[in-house]
């Protein structure tokens, strides 16, 4: 595995973005927009940028309709352009 050259915790605030959606793609959108906003910081393809498994059921875990208003991950750059990103 390569090694790590940028490590970062970000705090997120989910329900300033999802508020002009329809609720059935709140969920499907609060993941776009994590994964856009973490290749903006990060400085990678939104490609690059892979979800742990955990984050990802956070954001469904209340189902489409009602993704959670704020979100805490750590996210880490490694030396190959992969940014992986898992709950703080």
């Amino acid at each position: 595995m390569a090694n790590i050259q940028v490590e970062r915790i970000y705090s997120l605030r989910l329900r300033q973005k999802l508020v002009g959606y329809p609720r059935w793609l709140r969920a499907k959108k609060a993941s776009i927009y994590l994964r856009n906003f973490l290749s903006r910081h990060m400085k990678v393809p939104p490609e690059n940028v892979k979800l742990d498994e955990k984050v990802n059921e956070l954001l469904w875990s209340r189902g489409a309709k009602w993704a959670p208003a704020k979100l805490r991950v750590r996210a880490v750059k490694f030396d190959d352009g992969i940014v992986e990103v898992e709950l703080a």
